[in-house]
């Protein structure tokens, strides 16, 4: 070997160390070390506290424990911590109990307990996750019991047949929720061969595609009852984001199949653009909030997925927009890495404006926390599938560390209260989302393209992995819907 090529073998090895086996270490440890925490002071409860050093049970979930071990069943897997993995298997064996009877928002069961559970059977092959997101998918059917069709958000998964709607003094259905369940129930349909759970969702899309849109935009509240729009709020971030997000994914998971879901997202981005997004007087691109005709320029930490949304969904479009589309996914991404760059953390907050002189930042006190969220870190993982631009890996090691030097405790993580204070206050609480979702796509960030490549598999809203259904496998089972009406 010449010196020019072995100096050329050592540079690429230099650089796979720092880019990819160097981050992996760290987010192995950092998967381990929640993990370890969550076992050590909150086993069994959904998550751990850990400045007090214990669980947090919470009301979302109706009585079902554990949300922290089926949300993390996944990621361990991928990770390769084994050991960690049958812990969290035998648990859901054992301990996991569907029937109890409080009150469970549909949306969260659905993409943290069915998406984990339906995750975990696919990679893994283990039937006790089948007999576990069976039994639970049905627990989950009285939720549509409408007149229209359109669930309640809250459900009692005793097997009692009730349910309500759980916004809006009891009111309306939430976009974001009813709008997020097509992805995981169609695989309940391919895993029961009943089509039942199909015929669900389908039937949300088609009263959907009945209803006036105001400048073709989907508001955020809707009557269950009635079937109407309850007000024109409109949103990308909180109320609104994985409606749009299942769109395109229930394309992509049907192997490119489902024009009218297509159709739909397609649709739905050509209004969001015509009417949301908005350039700042600093050139940030970013998406505003419609409230009746009048925009709202603030932008949540919760919208900025739509980065990595609109990069995926951009080759699918017409030749024409591509271009245009990965452009202004880029230009999003750019302005939820803005957000976190313009903190003294390096962390993003909640909310950030645009008004008033604020460009990318979060001038009300109230809207300062990070919570853990993963929305920015997941657009950066796609942009680097897409593109595989060095920054977005930059990007992401930059949040790797704010989150270890800001929310790294002595007994867990923890979000903070203020990601523009000096001096740190923690909120005692390490969501189940981190362990699905941040540290997954910061883990995926920094892997090669095959390890769970985009062409096979679609992720839920909650970072759960759910293969695509190749188009001749459902005829063969005999209950593919029809994805042309």
């Amino acid at each position: 070997m010449t010196l020019t090529r072995l100096q050329q073998s050592q540079a690429s090895l230099n650089y796979t160390y720092f880019t990819e086996i160097l981050p992996h270490v760290f987010l192995f440890q950092m998967m381990k070390f929640a993990w370890d925490n969550y076992k050590r002071y909150a086993w069994g409860e959904n998550e751990l506290r850990p400045l007090s050093r214990n669980g947090n049970d919470g009301r979302t979930f109706g009585g079902l424990r554990g949300a922290s071990i089926v949300d993390s069943l996944d990621t361990l897997y991928i990770m390769g911590l084994g050991e960690e993995y049958q812990e969290a298997k035998e648990w859901v064996e054992n301990n996991l109990n569907l029937n109890v009877g409080g009150e469970a928002s549909l949306f969260e069961v659905n993409i943290r307990y069915v998406g984990g559970l339906l995750s975990a059977y696919y990679l893994t092959g283990e039937e006790v996750f089948k007999r576990k997101v069976v039994e639970l998918g049905r627990n989950l059917l009285p939720a549509f019991n409408t007149p229209t069709g359109i669930p309640h958000g809250v459900v009692i998964l005793a097997g009692m047949g009730w349910a309500r709607a759980r916004t809006h003094g009891g009111r309306s259905s939430v976009l974001a929720e009813f709008g997020t369940l097509h992805l995981e129930f169609v695989h309940l349909s391919e895993l029961t061969n009943d089509s039942i759970y199909t015929e669900k969702v389908m039937n949300i899309r088609k009263h959907l595609n009945q209803l006036d849109k105001p400048r073709g935009l989907y508001p955020n509240a809707l009557n269950p009852v009635s079937g109407n729009w309850e007000q024109h709020y409109v949103s990308i971030g909180a109320l609104g984001d994985s409606f749009y997000e299942y769109l395109i994914k229930s394309y992509l998971m049907s192997d490119r199949t489902d024009e009218v879901a297509k159709r739909m997202y397609y649709a739905a981005l050509e209004a969001i653009e015509n009417n949301l997004v908005q350039r700042s007087p600093g050139g940030l691109i970013y998406v505003a909030e419609w409230r009746g005709g009048i925009l709202d320029h603030r932008m949540g930490h919760l919208a900025c997925f739509s980065g990595g949304m609109i990069g995926i969904g951009a080759e699918h479009g017409s030749p024409e927009t591509r271009q245009h589309q990965l452009d202004l996914a880029a230009n999003i991404t750019h302005t939820c890495h803005e957000s976190y760059r313009r903190t003294p953390t390096k962390l993003g907050p909640e909310v950030f404006r645009f008004d008033d002189g604020a460009e990318a930042t979060a001038p009300r006190v109230n809207e300062r926390h990070y919570i853990l969220r993963p929305e920015v870190v997941e657009s950066y993982m796609y942009m680097w599938r897409l593109t595989h631009d060095p920054k977005y890996r930059e990007w992401g090691w930059e949040a790797l560390e704010a989150l270890e030097r800001h929310c790294r405790l002595a007994t867990g993580y923890s979000g903070i209260i203020d990601v523009y204070g000096h001096i740190i206050q923690h909120d005692n609480l390490q969501q189940s989302f981190f362990l699905a979702e941040t540290l997954k796509y910061l883990y995926l960030l920094f892997s090669d393209d095959d390890l769970l490549p985009l062409k096979d598999w679609v992720f839920n809203t909650e970072a759960h992995p759910l293969p695509v259904i190749p188009r001749n496998c459902s005829q063969e089972r005999g209950h593919r819907p029809n994805w042309t009406h």
